[in-house]
């Protein structure tokens, strides 16, 4: 094959450092040219990966997001700009890939991928990097990449520590390395395991796995290097301290154990127990709008009392006026609570706060409490835009 027909010469100069190297060279430049690959999420993770695979010559990039961009989102996703806020992040993603790389495709997928669409999304790419930050999609991007046969390059991250892995490789011989569900075979109760938003995440820490996500992408798709597969990579950025682990395929593995139960996409939010209400003991949460909560502390009607169980920091940062007692400290207080009064609880989202009303009915158990729908974020959203939102 004429390679100058491969090739213009801009991105010959444009590629000049790959082609150099003896392990990618015109082929492998040329592989990456002719490579399909799938990001789906393009946020803390997504976007070092679509920067990196753009200016690499990725030559299709395909980008799942329905998002948009929030003013949070700035400190991590360093695809966007603080002129960007409230546009759609895959558009603003796109529209900066080709700023960088005007040479490489673009796909947009603007849509909640879930389990009606996401085998018809991902059959016309060759690899998937799973950029997502909850469960269920992790869940349903695993059983797609399996039942579809292809690569998915996973990440996670959360506080300073972060997640690297290959699942689903296939090997030289044919056989696939393990996935997702050997690792988690099950996904955690609700609220368990917090997301970022409830529990942070070091701004960098998302460029650091994403790099190393595009850099794994990279060696599929040219066939060098010892591709984290059968492998996991753990990385606390405090210590800067790595470890990695071996990973084993488990027989009793759903999807592609020794007898799998798994031929078809499922309800992962099911799955996950997302669709459950909150419960104590069997009992459900009673929750309260933020429209209702304003009502009640602007009338003297009833007797109302707030309980913030967030941390001081963010207390500081912005507040209702309720009591604040953090949830790591709401079993040690005694909080006297009047039986004739309603307790609304809340934090930052409304996860927290469930936990503290389950700790607290244990010992409270005569007490009406309220959880607070969607936390301070959505007092601030709905009814108090001043107030800082972090």
């Amino acid at each position: 094959m004429d390679k100058q027909s491969v090739f213009s010469n801009e991105e010959y100069s444009r590629y000049s450092r790959h082609f150099i190297l003896p392990e990618i060279n015109v082929a492998g430049q040329e592989k990456m040219k002719k490579a399909r690959v799938l990001v789906v999420g393009s946020g803390g993770l997504g976007s070092p990966v679509l920067l990196y695979l753009a200016a690499a010559g990725i030559g299709t990039i395909g980008i799942v997001d329905f998002d948009t961009i929030d003013k949070t989102n700035l400190q991590r996703q360093v695809l966007f700009s603080t002129f960007d806020e409230g546009k759609p992040k895959a558009v603003q993603a796109k529209e900066r890939i080709l700023q960088l790389n005007p040479h490489v495709n673009v796909r947009l997928h603007q849509v909640k991928i879930d389990s009606s669409n996401a085998l018809n999304i991902i059959k016309d790419y060759d690899v998937v990097v799973d950029g997502t930050d909850n469960f269920p999609t992790r869940y349903l991007i695993n059983d797609a990449c399996v039942l579809s046969k292809k690569p998915n390059v996973f990440g996670s991250v959360f506080r300073f520590e972060g997640q690297l892995s290959v699942f689903n490789y296939q090997y030289d011989d044919g056989s696939f390395s393990p996935n997702y569900r050997d690792v988690f075979p099950e996904p955690p109760a609700p609220g368990e395991v917090p997301n970022c938003a409830e529990g942070g995440v070091l701004g960098v820490l998302p460029g650091i796995i994403g790099c190393f996500q595009a850099n794994e992408v990279i060696k599929i798709v040219c066939g060098i290097g010892e591709v984290l597969a059968g492998k996991m990579l753990l990385l606390d950025t405090l210590t800067l301290l790595t470890r990695t682990i071996k990973i084993r395929k488990q027989p009793d593995n759903p999807i592609s154990g020794d007898n799998p139960t798994i031929d078809a996409l499922i309800d992962y939010e099911a799955f996950c127990n997302i669709q459950q209400p909150a419960h104590i003991d069997k009992t459900p949460i009673e929750e309260l709008d933020v429209y209702n909560l304003q009502k009640l502390l602007s009338s003297d009607m009833e007797q109302i009392r707030v309980i913030d169980v967030r941390e001081p920091y963010e207390y500081e940062i912005c507040n209702i006026g309720g009591e604040l007692f953090p949830l790591s400290t709401i079993d040690q207080v005694d909080l006297d609570f009047n039986e004739q009064e309603k307790v609304v609880v809340h934090c930052r989202t409304g996860v927290r706060s469930a936990k503290a009303i389950k700790s607290l009915r244990k010992k409270y158990k005569d007490v009406n409490f309220y959880n607070l729908k969607g936390g301070i974020l959505d007092w601030i959203e709905k009814i108090d835009d001043s107030m800082a939102k972090y």
